[in-house]
């Protein structure tokens, strides 16, 4: 009876007609989308950006492995949508991790009114390039790794006065769009402090840092917790050399004479050529070394081995291994991706897409519509807001630990992990030693 009815509207009123009429020709003539009737897609992109290729490939790959875990475990999460997953790399022409292809790269996404947010990026100077474009979308950014403080903070208290007062060109909206799960160089840069005077009874450092908006921060931090602490800081403050070569500065620390030479920045930014020049020769071979999370891969310890002086790192997060909730977690990571690709942020990237995804299903449960299509522009922009809203409202227990976020977007969870290069499992690796929570 449906079917003949639809043809006599047809023949009465023409085709072009009829299709403004379908729904009130008959049910079941009208096609409403599977998310309760309403207008907005039912499929939503979650996206990442980290450096997955080139020499940063160890540090960004396994974030973006654990980012890629959780969708793939949460396909049921909201009923009635298709979550799809868009990674992006940030690796520039250098072969390492780009400030403006990571730029380019959320423009490109901000551009797809179906992506809801993103987790990312790994490197904080990166942050700096893309938390404006974010910030006036608007759309989530969420970082499992970036530890520079002063992305979020202002003040003489922790270093971001005069040109390290960056909150204001970050955030030109004045709002809250840009989140993390790792605790602040603050934080993390005075902890190591504290482990290498207080519990290694260490008190001459050689600082030196890689230039980049991460490692000259939790350079400047370790180097006032150190003489906070009555630590001295020995020879002129280095920086990384364009040639890589560590010869001057090698030479420099044999003169000095400290006792552990501090690291501020990433392996693929020097710190894998300082550590080894370092131990291949005998007048500093024997001293202990230390840097922050930006050294804590495996590329790393298998560069350097396991020989000389003791080598140590933080991360800046509760180590997982200690959690309960981990071994599932670290077992289904393993069949998926192998064990060998498993890196420190593994479980931060995966931390950090289930508190977006969580975010997007309380917007929606909440009544937030999602966008047409992926050229509605003014529907991404109401509903990223609203994920935005719930990401600030998230309580959250994972893998990584327990969450939420301060005004600033902050993890409320300051515990630092401490690591100690060593054989595991016959390899050299970082074997976790100690956990600390920050003051």
């Amino acid at each position: 009876m449906q079917k003949r009815w639809t043809r006599m509207c047809a023949l009465a009123l023409g085709v072009p007609l009829l299709l403004a009429i379908l729904a009130a020709c008959g049910p079941g003539t009208a096609t409403t989308g599977s998310n309760g009737g309403g207008s907005g897609s039912t499929i939503i992109k979650v996206a990442t950006d980290f450096p997955a290729s080139g020499q940063d490939t160890a540090n960004g790959k396994p974030a973006q492995n654990g980012a890629e875990l959780a969708v793939n475990e949460s396909k049921n999460l909201i009923p009635g949508y298709t979550l799809q997953f868009v990674p992006k790399d940030d690796v520039g022409a250098q072969g390492v991790n780009d400030p403006d292809t990571g730029k380019k790269n959320v423009t490109e996404l901000i551009g797809d009114a179906l992506v809801a947010g993103i987790v990312g990026p790994f490197n904080s100077a990166v942050a700096q390039a893309e938390m404006p474009v974010a910030n006036e979308a608007p759309i989530v950014l969420i970082s499992p790794s970036n530890t520079n403080q002063c992305l979020t903070q202002e003040g003489a208290a922790v270093g971001c006065t005069g040109a390290q007062d960056k909150v204001p060109t970050l955030r030109p909206t004045n709002k809250v769009t840009y989140f993390r799960l790792a605790t602040t160089d603050d934080h993390q840069g005075s902890v190591i402090a504290d482990f290498l005077f207080q519990k290694k009874g260490l008190k001459k450092a050689y600082v030196v840092d890689d230039t980049t908006v991460y490692g000259v921060g939790i350079a400047n931090v370790f180097v006032q917790e150190w003489q906070k602490l009555g630590g001295t800081i020995v020879g002129n403050r280095e920086s990384k050399q364009k040639s890589n070569d560590y010869g001057g500065t090698v030479a420099n620390v044999k003169a000095a004479n400290p006792d552990v030479v501090f690291y501020g920045g990433t392996d693929s930014q020097g710190g894998t050529q300082l550590r080894q020049q370092l131990l291949n020769d005998s007048g500093t071979a024997n001293l202990a070394f230390a840097g922050g999370d930006g050294i804590v891969t495996t590329a790393f310890a298998q560069a350097i081995g396991t020989k000389g002086g003791a080598t140590y790192g933080t991360v800046a997060k509760v180590n997982e291994t200690v959690l309960p909730a981990a071994k599932s977690f670290i077992d289904n990571y393993d069949k998926a991706y192998g064990a060998d690709q498993y890196g420190a942020y593994s479980a931060g990237g995966y931390d950090c897409m289930k508190v977006l995804l969580n975010a997007i299903k309380s917007a929606i449960d909440s009544g937030a519509k999602t966008p047409k299509d992926s050229n509605d522009s003014a529907g991404a922009k109401t509903f990223r807001q609203a994920v935005i809203d719930a990401m600030m409202k998230t309580d959250y227990n994972g893998i990584t630990g327990h969450h939420t976020f301060d005004k600033n977007g902050d993890t409320t969870n300051k515990v630092i992990s401490i690591y100690q290069v060593a054989d595991v499992n016959s390899k050299p690796d970082f074997k976790f030693i100690d956990q600390i929570a920050a003051k």
